[in-house]
């Protein structure tokens, strides 16, 4: 199966079954940006070079605005969408298989871990994946140790309090904290 259609039923968010051909094809695709961040993890990387890794662990080009901390992992790589002056703190972890997209100017804490896979939950099938993915908006702050679960949505402006674990959609221009996120207060953006 060819990593196309891995990404295009990933992205249509069909369930990968344990065992199944597209299951085989991830985790190929999962051994290539463990490599990617073998290299990118093993001592001092030139801010250059981050970015070049970076663009061979997504596939697609990663503006020279960008910058990355290692250490970092993405147990998959390939479905990472990163904006424009986007900063992401060391030892942030990306399970982005369900897609991950980072608008312009956000900034990721230490620790952070976005999440887009689920286990399906009946025993039978509990090793088939379920992608959903997550969207950041502009100018989103995700402070140190938050978790962000499958299928969120968090709109422009907002900030995540540290260590939150964020379970569903956060509107824009708000401050969401706990666990699961709640939001707190608007904050007034004009």
């Amino acid at each position: 199966m060819s990593l196309d259609a891995l990404l295009a039923a990933l992205d249509a968010g069909e369930t990968i079954a344990a065992g199944s051909p597209l299951h085989a094809t991830m985790h190929e695709t999962s051994q290539r940006a463990l490599r990617i961040a073998g290299e990118l993890n093993g001592g001092y990387v030139e801010p250059d070079r981050v970015r070049s890794l970076l663009t061979q662990l997504t596939g697609r080009p990663v503006d020279a605005t960008v910058t990355l901390f290692p250490p970092f992992t993405a147990d998959f790589g390939r479905n990472i969408r990163l904006g424009r002056r986007v900063f992401i703190n060391s030892g942030c972890r990306f399970q982005d298989q369900g897609g991950i997209t980072i608008g312009d100017d956000c900034l990721i804490g230490h620790n952070a871990v976005i999440a887009t896979l689920q286990h399906d939950i009946h025993p039978r099938r509990r090793g088939d994946l379920l992608p959903a993915p997550v969207v950041l908006g502009r100018n989103v702050w995700l402070g140190a140790n938050v978790t962000v679960l499958p299928g969120v949505t968090i709109g422009d402006d907002a900030v995540i309090g540290a260590g939150s674990v964020v379970t569903k959609d956060v509107p824009a221009a708000s401050i969401a904290v706990g666990s699961p996120a709640r939001v707190v207060r608007r904050i007034d953006t004009a």
